[in-house]
């Protein structure tokens, strides 16, 4: 039977408070509005039993039944602890949307709680900017309910209505309530794995994409965080460490930096400037907010209050648990943010940035001892090999990285040669590298360097042997970047080809980041050094050397002219520029029938006559 009750168990926060109260080996009712798996495939996905939950169907805005079925409140009987993480966190919501969930909803729970006859504890989440009334009032008057909505904003105002609501109906049931009152809650300590993307996770966009002209608040602004495992951890611990109902508990770091270091410390991290100016908050509340970009409903987060969590210290040191270093957290977060597109497009390999050859380099992968290394070609990113790794089941172990200036990684006045070199300097093993367009003139220069590193080079679509593009193309590339968005992006690089759906999430991604500041001037920049004639010579002068190079090229895109002494080229039929994109299952066999005709690392190179073995797909055709 179910011991314990969780609402808003699909959400951020409740998912990761029933992953924990499940590790404590607790039975778990989840209720939730419709029935899927969604959430025990997310428990599965991180590793947990999720044998011990169920789902029940239920609404807390349908009352104080909360929607239930008589057979279902019957098998809840026996509940001991009721968790409330259901809310409804968006500004820009009207009043009554708003107070459905936050208010009536919070209620309808509390209400039901306390027809549980063995209830021990109803934890509740609130927010830190409430609940610091020691004498709350509810109801209020509809003046004053006005006044709070229109200083505070329906989201703010709907918490602080809700909290009081809560407070003052638990004392007169005589419901066993604890209220935790979390800080901006950013994502797992470890992973950086969010949920929600407003609120700080915003300015962390507006930072990333260029749009922070100027930080909002002054030198002490406060915006503190949590992460979210630590307090869900908090919340599964609370009934069994905290001794009596009725605590309030500010679940924060207090360590965390002020906004302006904060900002910075992310800024350093992503490799993109910080904000040099700071406007008074009260200044951007006068100011239009199409002129500001800052949501009105945000700037009260923004003050240099401090709070008082000795009661929640006490909780969490009864619990033995500590809060992660904060730096780490935000790092990791911010890395997780941008590989997540900020929740635009989940991330299928979540990268981070690490600094290479003075570059703030997107890596993802295995940094130390891949079979490939993964190299993207113009005016893509390094999600443009998803599809190709998803046709490798059981693949070699794979390294993939934003070229510097372009993608998501900062640029460095290193060569590429010299990038290249600094990003494979901690790999241990001798993989092959598979280099798409432009990208084939770093991993040549890197083969003809460190020939004992590299087993085999795999040149998809080398630019450098193929038709150039007009001069015109060239002059306005950078321009035409900029402005094309996904769709314009997608006819340009693919033309009458039908993408999938991962092809169109990697042109998606690669169209919003050229939109970013400098990456499709450095992408034009780029694009013009390579079809220089003397560039082009020089890197067809390069495939005669000790590495075997196998070349592959869409049949609508073909080579020009003898490639010369090469181990192989194949031809993908009906591909064109980006066969990787197109056509990844025909690439996928092609690289793994190329990868597996290597030896294993500490071995002499192997001999570069041909190594194709086994029938290729029907697609594909090899010279």
């Amino acid at each position: 039977m179910e011991d314990t009750v969780v609402f808003g168990a699909t959400g951020f926060v409740g998912r990761w408070t029933v992953l924990h109260l499940l590790d404590q080996g607790r039975t778990v009712a989840a209720v939730v509005r419709r029935r899927d798996d969604a959430l025990h495939d997310w428990l599965r996905g991180h590793g947990v039993d999720a044998t011990r939950l169920v789902l029940v169907e239920g609404d807390v805005t349908a009352g104080p039944g909360l929607g239930l079925s008589a057979a279902d409140d019957r098998r809840l009987t026996g509940t001991r602890d009721v968790f409330n993480a259901a809310g409804l966190y968006r500004f820009g919501m009207k009043r009554e949307q708003a107070r459905a969930v936050n208010v009536e909803g919070a209620l309808n729970v509390l209400e039901w709680a306390a027809t549980r006859p063995h209830l021990r504890r109803l934890v509740h989440v609130s927010g830190y900017r409430v609940g610091l009334d020691p004498h709350p009032r509810h109801p209020l008057p509809e003046a004053e309910l006005a006044a709070l909505y229109r200083t505070k904003g329906a989201y703010e105002g709907s918490k602080a209505e809700g909290d009081a609501a809560v407070r003052v109906s638990a004392a007169r049931l005589g419901v066993p309530l604890t209220v935790v009152n979390p800080s901006s809650v950013i994502g797992h300590s470890r992973t950086g794995e969010a949920g929600q993307y407003l609120g700080l996770a915003a300015l962390v966009r507006d930072l990333w994409t260029g749009r922070l002209p100027a930080l909002p608040g002054g030198a002490r602004t406060f915006v503190p965080v949590v992460t979210v495992d630590h307090f869900a951890r908090f919340m599964a611990a609370v009934p069994e460490h905290d001794p009596e109902p009725g605590g309030l508990h500010w679940v924060l770091d207090p360590a965390t930096p002020g906004l302006p270091d904060l900002i910075r410390l992310l800024a350093g991290h992503l490799g993109v400037p910080a904000p040099r100016f700071r406007v008074p908050v009260a200044l951007v509340r006068r100011l239009p907010s199409a002129l500001t970009g800052a949501d009105p409903e945000t700037l009260g987060f923004l003050t240099e209050d401090r709070y008082d969590t000795g009661s929640a210290d006490r909780v969490a040191r009864s619990a033995g648990l500590r809060q992660p270093p904060a730096g780490d957290a935000l790092r990791r977060w911010a890395d997780r943010l941008v590989a997540d597109r900020f929740g635009a497009a989940p991330a299928a390999r979540p990268g981070g940035f690490h600094d290479v050859a003075g570059s703030r380099t997107y890596v993802a992968g295995d940094r130390t001892s891949p079979d490939l290394v993964l190299l993207h070609g113009l005016p893509l990113d390094g999600d443009s090999w998803h599809a190709l790794l998803d046709e490798l089941p059981g693949t070699p172990s794979a390294l993939v990285a934003d070229l510097p200036g372009l993608g998501r990684s900062s640029p460095t006045a290193a060569s590429p040669l010299e990038w290249l070199a600094g990003l494979l300097a901690p790999v241990r093993t001798r993989p092959v590298i598979v280099a798409h367009s432009a990208a084939a003139a770093p991993a040549l220069r890197y083969a003809a360097a460190h020939p004992g590193r590299v087993a085999a080079l795999v040149l998809l679509s080398p630019y450098f042997l193929q038709r150039k593009p007009s001069r015109l193309t060239l002059l306005l590339a950078g321009p035409l970047l900029r402005r094309g968005g996904a769709d314009r992006l997608t006819t340009a690089l693919l033309g009458p080809a039908t993408p999938d759906e991962g092809a169109r999430r990697a042109l998606a991604g690669a169209a919003a980041g050229l939109r970013r500041p400098g990456v499709a001037r450095r992408t034009a920049r780029v694009l013009r050094a390579a079809h220089r004639p003397a560039e082009r010579a020089a890197l067809r002068t390069l495939l005669g050397g000790p590495v075997p190079v196998h070349l592959v090229a869409g049949e609508l895109d073909p080579l020009t002219g003898d490639p010369g002494p090469v181990a192989s080229v194949t031809t993908v039929e009906g591909a064109g520029h980006h066969p990787h994109l197109t056509h990844p299952a025909a690439v996928a066999e092609i690289v793994r029938q190329i990868a597996r005709g290597y030896v294993p690392d500490g071995c002499p190179p192997p001999p570069a006559p041909e190594i194709m073995t086994g029938p290729l797909p029907q697609n594909v055709r090899k010279r």
